[in-house]
């Protein structure tokens, strides 16, 4: 039994053994590890012992030398500067030096030596510390004192120029702004006679509608001087358009607002034309008899008008559209009989509205005869119209009536129309009369004008004058402004010379603008080599930058920026 018991043990022993063996045999063999080789040992370095030299023994210091006594200084009296108090007050002061020390604190240390030179040197030193402090205050005084006479001249200098130039330009803004307050008065009078040509224009090409809102706007504008005028031709559009009602309104606001209105005939005349038409269709043989009127006055342009004469001044006395009156004046202009010169004669001294007498009074400036002129003359006189008198004036200068626009230059007292003669002078080429004028004007509005007119007439010489005597600045500065836009050829040399002897600065910055305008980049480049004020050297440089197209210019600027 112990037999069987122990064989048992045995075969689970042998199992228990073989266990692993089998384990292995169904594992797979894992590959070798290759050996990582020995890193070889760095040698040792030996240390070398440092062996530092001996340092060399340092030499004896020679004994200090005996500072001899410091010798008496006799004594020094300070200047009186008393005077210069009340000037020395206003000055500016320098920087404040620190305080000297007080050396009679050296008679409290100990003793080193008891002797009298010690004593000796200790007195000195407070005597040469009283003298250093009188020097210190003497040259202080010196010091503001040369400020004042160098340094402190040139600020009160500035100041005077800033208040000067300050006082230049409130005078400037005051005059700019009157003279802004004239440029929207003049544009505002221009927006209405523009208004009131576009209703002209669209009634001849028969636009009827808007020809009634041209005329609307000029009734409507801010005080309006032809309001009368566009009343009446707003009523003739509305008339076209069969709205006779809107009309008829228009017409009797018209002889209701304005009973003396040279337009209160032709109101009346359309009054009855509007109500005849109430209630009917426009009719369009109308319109075709008033361009067979048109074809046929053009047949008499080229004709004998002698026996259309009582026509066209029934046409003109009529309702007629513009177009119509136009054509009938400009055919009696081309007259020369008794009768239509008549005709004509009485429409512009004011025997038919407004518009009708301005286009005879041109009429009469074109065919500019000595009689014509006498005409004008005649209304100029008995007309208290300044529109009228305007054009009597621009009918003078088409004619070449020299001597009448001169005499009324001179003598007219209204400084509207006197301005306009004068600026009508520029066209007419009456440079001596113009400078004759200027030199004995005091109106500097009027000479404004002449230096417009003498710029007209491409008079240079007499505006280089003016740029170099001329007292008024702003004048100056006009003129100035004028050559500038002359060209270059006949007045750059002289703006450069200008600029060389000019001193006020305002002046010589408008001669800059005006090289400028020239595009006068040589002349630039000239003055700024020159010149020595940054601010104006500035301005110079400044306009050559935007000279792109200038070799000199931008030469110059690469000059600059090599430096």
């Amino acid at each position: 039994m112990s037999v069987v018991k122990n064989a048992g043990r045995a075969v689970i022993i042998g199992a228990i053994l073989s266990m692993p063996a089998l384990s292995v045999a169904q594992v797979a063999p894992m590959p070798r590890v290759p050996q990582v080789p020995v890193v070889p040992q760095v040698p040792q370095v030996p240390m070398v012992p440092m062996v530092l030299p001996e340092m060399p023994e340092m030499p004896e210091m020679p004994p200090m030398p005996v500072i001899p006594p410091m010798p008496m200084i006799p004594d020094f009296e300070l200047p009186d500067l008393s005077e210069l108090g009340p000037m020395l007050a206003e000055l500016p002061m320098l920087l404040e030096m620190p305080p000297l020390p007080d050396l009679s604190s050296l008679q409290s240390l100990p003793k080193i030596v008891n002797g009298p030179e010690i004593r000796a040197a200790l007195a000195a030193a407070e005597r040469g510390a009283v003298i250093a402090r009188g020097a210190l205050d003497a040259a202080r005084a010196g010091s503001m004192l040369g400020f004042a006479l160098d340094d402190g001249q040139r600020p009160r200098d500035e100041e005077a120029r800033q208040r000067e130039d300050e006082a230049r330009q409130r005078a400037d803004e005051v005059r700019q702004r009157a003279e802004e307050e004239k440029q929207r008065e003049a544009e505002r009078r221009q927006r209405i006679d523009e208004s009131y040509q576009r209703g002209q224009e669209s009634l001849e090409r028969r636009a009827w509608a808007r020809a009634a809102d041209s005329f609307t706007r000029v009734i409507e504008a801010q005080n309006s001087t032809r309001v009368d005028a566009a009343l009446y031709w707003k009523a003739y559009a509305l008339d076209k358009l069969n709205q006779q009602a809107d009309a008829l309104a228009a017409v009797q606001d018209l002889i209701k607002r304005y009973p003396q209105s040279r337009w209160i005939g032709d109101a009346k005349a359309l009054e009855l034309q509007v109500r005849q038409n109430a209630g009917q269709a426009p009719k369009p043989e109308d319109e075709t008899t008033e361009e067979l009127k048109l074809l046929a006055l053009q047949g008499l342009q080229h004709s004998d008008p002698e026996q259309a004469v009582p026509m066209l001044e029934k046409i003109l006395q009529g309702t007629g559209s513009p177009q119509l009156k136009s054509r009938a004046l400009f055919v009696l202009s081309q007259s020369n009989s008794p009768r239509a010169r008549q005709v004509l004669t009485t429409v512009a001294k004011g025997g038919s509205n407004p518009d009708v007498q301005l286009r005879a009074i041109r009429y009469l400036g074109t065919n500019g005869t000595a009689e014509n002129r006498a005409i004008l003359a005649e209304i100029y006189a008995g007309s208290a119209d300044v529109d009228i008198k305007r054009q009597i004036l621009r009918s003078f200068m088409v004619s070449g009536d020299k001597a009448r626009m001169l005499n009324l230059a001179t003598t007219e007292k209204n400084p509207e129309l006197r301005q306009e003669a004068v600026r009508q002078l520029g066209p007419m080429g009456a440079r001596e009369e113009l400078w004759q004028m200027y030199q004995k004007e005091s109106s500097a509005d009027v000479k404004r004008q002449i230096l417009g007119a003498l710029f007209v007439s491409g008079d240079s010489a007499h505006l280089i004058d003016v740029a170099n005597s001329e007292q008024n600045v702003e004048l100056r500065r006009r003129a100035i402004q004028h050559l500038g836009t002359m060209g270059r050829t006949s007045t750059g040399e002289a703006l450069v010379g200008l600029y060389a002897k000019e001193k006020e600065f305002d002046i010589k910055r408008t001669v800059i603008n005006s090289l400028f305008t020239q595009n006068n980049a040589e002349s630039l480049v000239a003055i700024a080599r020159k010149e020595t004020d940054p601010a104006l050297k500035r301005e110079m440089v400044s306009k050559l930058s935007l000279m792109t197209r200038s070799k000199v210019a931008m030469d110059y600027l690469m000059e600059i920026l090599n430096k």
